[in-house]
């Protein structure tokens, strides 16, 4: 039996040796990375979002300020 636990973990690192040479283990910082961008696009997303509703909330402020005059001055 302690031959093949020996054979059992040399294979195992030589696979895990061979997985981390192939840049496998690169794979694990790049989803985080994206991660992290996805997070950002996210905040990005939500401030310009804020900030077109302000412009539609303004320009329906200023339509009723129009529509106010206008009627003002047809009375």
């Amino acid at each position: 039996m302690k031959k093949s636990t020996f054979v059992s973990a040399g294979a195992a690192s030589f696979f895990a040796v061979l997985l981390a040479g192939c840049g496998l283990a690169d794979v694990g910082a790049s989803a985080a990375t994206q991660g992290a961008s996805a997070a950002e696009q996210v905040k990005q997303g939500k401030e310009i979002e804020a900030k077109v509703e302000k412009q539609v909330e303004d320009a329906q402020k200023a339509a009723r300020e129009a529509r106010d005059q206008a009627e003002a001055a047809n009375n």
